[in-house]
């Protein structure tokens, strides 16, 4: 999975940002959700449609953040 890294973000609103992969492939969304950014996992099928919580991210769906930082976040959901 050494293509997902880097991860970056990309606001979308104030609320979201996408989190995009090294290949510059949409990965995820971070969501300010209760005061915590949450990651939620985005993944496509063959015909390019959604998968919600999949993708190469998909076992770190969920995961939250206290603040955005982008190196941080990076780091925590980096592939294993």
């Amino acid at each position: 999975m050494a293509a997902v890294q880097p991860l970056t973000l990309s606001k979308v609103n104030d609320g979201v940002y996408r989190v995009l992969a090294g290949t510059g492939d949409h990965v995820g969304n971070l969501k300010l959700i209760g005061g915590q950014w949450k990651f939620k996992a985005i993944g496509y099928d063959s015909q390019g449609e959604v998968i919600p919580g999949g993708g190469p991210l998909t076992d770190r769906h969920n995961t939250t953040f206290a603040s955005l930082d982008e190196s941080l976040i990076a780091t925590a959901l980096a592939p294993d």
